[in-house]
């Protein structure tokens, strides 16, 4: 027979593996799930940009007008500068782009 002290050890070392073995288990499950969530934030971002899948036909267009207007004075002690810059600008763009597998 067993000492009750050899069994308290035995007990306790069953346990500690029983323990063991469920937070192995738990992680292979926990390891799947992230993975699982990881596939499905893949998933969502959608076809990746690929240049030969691509037809595009832009025209870019700038338009600006600039103008400055700079005025020198001298008074008793010198000179001093005042600059006025204005500028109207317009950025176009015109055409297609078609992305994917499917090119009209």
């Amino acid at each position: 027979m067993l000492s009750r002290k050899g069994q308290s050890v035995l007990e306790q070392s069953m346990i500690w593996v029983i323990i063991m073995a469920a937070i192995l288990t738990i992680g292979v499950y926990f390891k799947r799930g992230i993975q699982g969530r990881w596939r499905a934030a893949i998933d969502d971002v959608g076809d990746q940009y690929d240049p030969y899948m691509a037809d595009t036909n832009l025209v870019f267009g700038d338009r600006a007008n600039v103008f400055t207007k700079i005025l020198t004075m001298e008074d008793g002690s010198g000179y001093w500068t005042l600059r006025e810059d204005y500028t109207n600008s317009t950025s176009t763009k015109t055409g297609y782009e078609s992305f994917g597998s499917f090119i009209p």
